[in-house]
């Protein structure tokens, strides 16, 4: 009993009292009025209150391909910890927020259903879900603040209590002929004058038979009726189906548009005598319960010909029409998302005219940046998560470039292959192409990003990994890949052969690059020297600075001017092929990056430049790689003097590069296993 009652304390010293006071205000028409005076705001329409929500989480601008990007930070889900953060989908999210603002500001766009178009896996869901939550949480703020009201009376059985059914503002109760000069007053008043008040549409049914009884029991008199009035403060939320509305369609058979507009309750027409009696009415349609919020279609170019005639008045109009009664007035974000089969046969449908010139198409594409897609599902495969078994370095990131592989088209220009693309999009540097030429790659593409693998079959054959039998404590990259290769045969969305031996030809390519980089990490562990590998880079700027120049080198021992080190600067740049026909152009190319990085305020680092780096590493596993053969770490019998420098690289590996003992001791027999066969290390 005693935990019990502990229990109990904690919940009750726990407990917000005020803020759910807060949440759950009353009052009477009069104090809406001193609310508005103070706060306008709280009359805003759908649309300007799902800007303002986006927007109050901040904003960054950043220029991407010589392209201003404005990232907007709502979409980072930080109230849930990025559970639903969306990644590389900046310019989808940004025309979709452009859209609410035009709509905040009355353009037109208010009239239109927005339709996410896109590849299953896109985040089409993840957006609107997004867009649901923060509407919620907003309207629990003081700046998401807004109200509605209910209707008291008394009865032979005591007070009754009335909601409006469709959460209105309470402002429509101003008659239309007084509603001008009362705005006009009220406005007057405002604390806010950059935000004029404005009422649009009118009571809903039931609000309207209410009121038209009243003003007959006063003979007319308004004032009397508006004491019958309770506004309170409304607080959006799904599972209590206030302001936020969603429709899935069913078979096409059992589709209903009572759905959406509601429908009438047969129980009380008995006792009120008409079907056509508001009161035998259930207003708890989608569209009615999503009023003054949002409305999600799932699938919404599924819905059957008489759905999509309400959707056309309810985007247009801001009307819809329940059964036996009058158009009603709606004030919601209509929207929807579909996959690209339905969204062809509504282009391919002449009836589907009016719908098409109603919708504002967004194309939510799949992420085509490498270190997106990789924090997909990096959100998933964590450490926090994934607790009993160690996931390899790399092994998400290269089941990310197989996915984003298979998402790009071809590149146009011979001197440039489908990695090399990736990488550019990735943000990293390769010779002869500028940010100029990326942003032409982007322009000559087509499909780019609306087919491919999505990352939902990803995340399936990771975990797939993490629970086979080969998961000894660890996974590798090789486990992943195998994985999904052998989910290539009976995937669903494959349908040819062509198809599933490009996926499988890329797959090979990956593991090619996968190989490369393991090698370099051991090689880079073998040397593992930070600051000779910088000390190395500053002696070899300094020379190709004076030799694209023409000017001598100081030598730092004696003091003396000298000629650049020539035989220096070849050692590094043969590491990674570059001919001698074309050192002078390498070397110009790395003073022009170093410029270019100073015009913008940046410090030169030889990690941003992959081949540079390549290059300084190579020369210095060269130079220290005869203190430990790698073919040693294959052999049968190690002394323990070579035995004690493989423990250190491996040591390296698990403290630096994030490997276990299990992965540490497979990667270096990997890496050895290829050093042993002769492999010589391709350039890139």
């Amino acid at each position: 009993m005693g935990s019990a009652t502990e229990i109990i304390s904690l919940i009750r010293t726990r407990q917000d009292v005020s803020q759910f006071q807060r949440l759950n205000w009353k009052g009477t028409f009069e104090d809406y009025l001193e609310v508005v005076a103070r706060n306008p705001r709280v009359t805003r329409t759908a649309f300007q209150r799902m800007f303002d929500m986006i927007v109050s989480h901040g904003v960054e601008e950043f220029t991407e391909h010589k392209r201003k990007i404005t990232r907007y930070k709502f979409f980072d889900d930080a109230e849930n910890s990025g559970a639903d953060a969306i990644y590389g989908l900046e310019q989808p999210l940004m025309k979709m927020v452009n859209i609410f603002k035009a709509a905040a500001q009355r353009y037109g766009t208010e009239k239109r259903i927005l339709l996410l178009h896109g590849p299953v896996g896109s985040a089409k869901s993840t957006m609107v879900r997004l867009l649901k939550k923060g509407l919620e949480n907003y309207s629990k703020t003081p700046d998401g603040a807004l109200y509605t009201f209910g209707w008291r009376d008394e009865t032979a059985e005591g007070e009754r209590f009335v909601d409006c059914p469709m959460h209105e503002e309470p402002l429509h109760l101003i008659p239309d002929a007084l509603r001008e000069e009362v705005l006009a007053s009220i406005n007057e008043r405002s604390a806010d004058r950059a935000f004029p008040v404005r009422v649009e549409g009118d009571l809903c049914p039931a609000c309207r038979f209410q009121f038209n009884e009243l003003m007959r029991r006063y003979d007319g008199d308004w004032t009397k009726v508006i004491r019958h009035v309770e506004v309170r403060r409304m607080v959006l939320s799904e599972k209590d189906r206030v302001g936020i509305g969603t429709f899935q369609p069913k078979d096409e058979k059992n589709q209903d548009s009572t759905e959406l507009t509601g429908d009438i309750n047969y129980r009380k027409i008995a006792e009120y005598g008409s079907d056509s009696d508001p009161r035998a009415f259930n207003f708890d349609g989608e569209f009615n319960v999503a009023n003054r919020g949002i409305i999600e279609f799932i699938e919404v170019l599924k819905l059957d010909v008489a759905f999509l005639y309400d959707l056309l008045g309810a985007s247009q109009e801001h009307k819809i029409k329940p059964k036996k009664f009058s158009q009603t007035d709606i004030d919601e974000v209509i929207i929807g998302h579909t996959n690209e089969p339905e969204y062809r046969k509504l282009q391919n449908n002449e009836f589907m005219e009016a719908l098409r010139d109603r919708t504002v198409k967004i194309d939510v594409p799949y992420i085509t940046r490498l270190k997106d897609e990789v924090r997909i599902y990096e959100r998933d495969f964590n450490k926090s998560r994934i607790v009993h078994t160690h996931i390899a370095p790399h092994t998400l990131e290269m089941a990310a470039m197989w996915a984003v592989l298979t998402r790009l088209e071809e590149p146009k220009k011979a001197s440039i292959n489908l990695v090399q693309k990736l990488r550019l999009y990735n943000g990293q540097s390769l010779p002869g192409y500028t940010e100029e030429n990326v942003k032409e790659l982007r322009r000559e593409t087509v499909r780019e990003g609306l087919d491919g693998i999505s990352p939902r079959y990803i995340q399936d054959k990771i975990s797939n990994a993490l629970v086979s039998d080969e998961a000894d404590k660890c996974i590798n990259p090789f486990m992943v890949l195998n994985e999904l290769e052998s989910g290539l045969q009976h995937h669903s969305l494959i349908n040819s052969d062509e198809l599933r031996k490009r996926y499988r030809d890329l797959l090979a390519q990956v593991k090619d690059e996968y190989e490369d980089i393991v090698k370099n990490e051991v090689q880079r562990a073998i040397s593992a020297d930070e600051d000779a590998i910088t000390k190395l880079c500053a002696n070899y700027v300094d020379n190709i600075k004076a030799y694209t120049q023409k000017e001598r080198v100081k030598n730092k021992y004696t003091g003396e001017d000298e000629e650049p080190d020539e035989r220096l600067m070849r050692s590094i740049e043969e590491k990674i092929g570059i001919p001698e026909n074309r050192k002078d152009d390498f070397r110009r190319e790395i003073m022009n990056y170093i410029g270019a990085l100073a015009i913008d305020g940046k410090t030169f680092d030889y990690k941003t430049n992959a081949r540079l780096q390549k290059a300084l590493e190579l020369k210095l596993f060269e130079d220290q790689k005869d203190s430990i053969k790698l073919t040693n770490l294959v052999s049968s019998v190690v002394d323990k003097e070579t035995q004690a420098k493989i423990d250190i690289v491996k040591q390296r590996l698990i403290r630096n590069m994030g490997y276990c003992d299990i992965c540490a001791t497979d990667v270096l027999n990997f890496v050895a296993s290829i050093f042993a066969r002769g492999d010589v290390k391709r350039s890139s």
